[in-house]
Parts: C-alpha cells; structure tokens; sequence
C-alpha cells in the first residue's frame, strides 16, 4: 500500500506557504494535493528584519518560528481538507522552514521551526531540520533538492539539467551515465522581489514584465557579476547574507533607471545559470526549470537566448508543476528519514558521505 507524506516548503523569495501531499510506493512518488498560504504582510516584513542582526533577535526569533509553525500548521489542514484525508493517514511532514540565516563557514545554518509545536497543531509526526546533519559532516547544507531531482528526473538514456529559481537558484545535473552534481548558483529572484518591492510596491514581477520594459545596464551587470561567490567552485550555496539589496546597492550609481536595474538584476540572474549549465552540465542537451522563476517568461527567454542548443522546458514537461517540486522534496526526504536512507549528495553538498538528514517529532 502507499505511504502518504506532506511536503512543506517557504523559500528565501519568502512569499508564503507551498504544501503538497504525496502518495509514495517503491520508487513512486506521487502528487495527489496542494495548497499555497501567503506569508501575512507583517509576518513577512518581521522575518526579512530578521536577516539582520538587531535587538532581541533571540526572543523574537523564537516568536516567529511559533507564527511560522501556526502557519504551516494551516496549511497542512487546508490540504487535507482539499485531499478529504485525515491526518492520522499521513505518515509524516517533511518541513525545510524558514532560512534565516545560512552560515555554513561558520558550521550552522538556522531555519525557523518550532517542529514540535507543528507535530502537535497537526497530530501528524514531523521531520525537518535537514541542512544541520549535512553542515555537521563538512558539507554545505545546501542545495539538497538534487538527491530528490535525481530520484524523480534522471533518464538513462540522455543528460539533463534541472534548474530551481527559488529565491536563490540551483543546478543539478542528472548526467546519463556518472555522478549527480549541483551547487547554488546565484540569485535567483531575491533580488528581483527586493527591487520592485522597494521602487514600485509589488511583492514580485509577475511574468517579468517591467524587466522587459527595461535595458540591460552593462557596466552594471559588470560590477554585479564581479562577486567573488561567482569565482568559487563547487560545492557551494548562497543566502541573503550574499545576495541582498544593500550589496546591490553599494554598485548602483544613483543614475540608473529604476527598471534598468530590473533587467540587469533579471540578466544577471539568467548569465549566472547559464554559465553553470555551460560549465558543470555540458552534456545535458534538456533543461527543466522549476521554482517561482519558472513563471517569469522575460527570465526564461534570455535563459533560452544564451543557451542555445539546449531544449529549454519547465518541470511540467516532465509531469510536476514547477512550483511544487521543492515542497514534494521534503515530502521525499522526510521518507528517506523515517526509512534510515540518506538524504543528501556528497558531490553536491560537499560532506564527508551520506547522511540521514532530519530531526523527528513523533504525532
């Protein structure tokens, strides 16, 4: 019989809850539910003044992993009331929570989640803290959708490449025959949401519309693609605490037009994973996109532009909607937990071999 999980994902773009439900059975992991919750302004607003250090961060972290968890907590009730399946049929939740802070130089990285306050709201067991054990073992913590990437999307007939465009974004390579790869690459839409949110009051550019109403800035783009973090190999991850809105705008000039800026930050964007898909994917003739990215078609068109030769596609092409990919992830990894299977890529995080991932709080 089939084992249902819940996967539960909110990024860095931090713009709200994914929650997805999934059937799994052997090898198959399927999709039956979703459901998407919008972070509340406020609790929005409070989590990114989180990103940086500031009075009483402790306290008020704490309070916000309890608000998060109570969120989270509505999110899984919707969903099974779209699913009409009870929680004590669900074997698990897999929760990333939410990043905060990154840090794996420093051996930490810290995602807010009171795991026992949602084991508790939802009477479902819950797994979550994945990124620790990985950083614990020398690694990166991060990407870790790549073990789940090359589970549902590798083919033994043909390379292919899957990109996620979360807030930040990744690549992992599937090669036909050989290791699985990926890193994070870059920004992914972090940066585009913190600019049109500053300048026009939006939370995101939907489709990508005011990118393509601007110019891509050259000198600009120059001064952005300068980052050391773009010169580092392989393995590596990025948070905010690289890629934020100040760093932009310590290179800005104060002469640019406002969507100038937006183009070059979506150029950017798209030059960075184009040149890993160059660089550590050559061989992949497919390239699936998934993530919030998926949706910005100003983004995907100079993704196409500068990999020519490539078949350019989302994840839908391969059978799941590119935005629940990463929920059902952690719907794949809270599985690999509870079976003692590991979770992570050594050649993509970096760590001293696989590792079970997660910590568990049992319904």
């Amino acid at each position: 019989m089939s084992e249902l999980y819940i996967g539960i994902m909110s990024g860095t773009s931090l713009d709200g809850v994914d929650a997805v439900l999934a059937a799994a059975r052997g090898s198959e992991f399927r999709l039956l539910a979703s459901a998407h919750l919008s972070y509340p302004a406020k609790l929005r607003s409070r989590l990114l003044a989180l990103q940086e250090s500031a009075h009483d961060e402790l306290h008020r972290a704490a309070l916000l992993a309890n608000e998060v968890s109570d969120l989270y907590a509505g999110a899984v009730r919707r969903l099974l009331g779209r699913a009409r399946v009870g929680a004590r049929a669900v074997t698990a939740i897999g929760c990333h929570g939410q990043t905060v802070r990154h840090r794996p130089g420093d051996g930490y990285t810290l995602q807010l989640l009171n795991g026992a306050r949602l084991a508790e709201r939802s009477g479902i067991s819950v797994v979550c803290d994945f990124r620790s054990r990985d950083i614990a073992a020398g690694g990166e913590g991060a990407p870790l959708a790549p073990a789940f990437h090359r589970a549902m999307f590798a083919n033994a007939r043909r390379s292919r490449a899957v990109v996620n465009i979360g807030g930040i974004a990744n690549l992992t390579s599937l090669p036909a025959r050989g290791a699985v790869t990926g890193f994070d690459c870059g920004p992914g839409n972090c940066l585009l949401d913190a600019w049109i949110r500053e300048r026009r009051r939006k939370r995101y550019d939907a489709r990508g519309a005011w990118a393509a109403s601007g110019r891509v800035n050259s000198p600009l783009l120059a001064k952005l693609l300068a980052h050391p973090f773009f010169r580092r190999r392989p393995p590596k991850s990025a948070g905010r605490e690289e890629f934020n809105l100040r760093w932009v705008k310590r290179v800005l000039s104060g002469r640019e037009r406002a969507a100038d800026v937006q183009a070059t930050l979506t150029e950017l964007t798209a030059v960075t994973i184009a040149r890993a898909v160059r660089r550590y994917s050559a061989g992949a003739y497919e390239v699936f996109v998934c993530g919030g990215g998926a949706r910005n078609r100003a983004l995907l068109a100079r993704l196409a532009a500068l990999l020519p030769g490539k078949r350019l596609a989302t994840a839908r092409m391969l059978g799941i909607e590119p935005g629940h990919v990463e929920a059902l992830a952690f719907a794949w990894l809270a599985r690999q937990t509870l079976r003692r299977e590991p979770g992570n890529l050594p050649a993509v995080t970096g760590a001293r071999g696989p590792r079970v991932l997660g910590a568990i709080y049992p319904r």
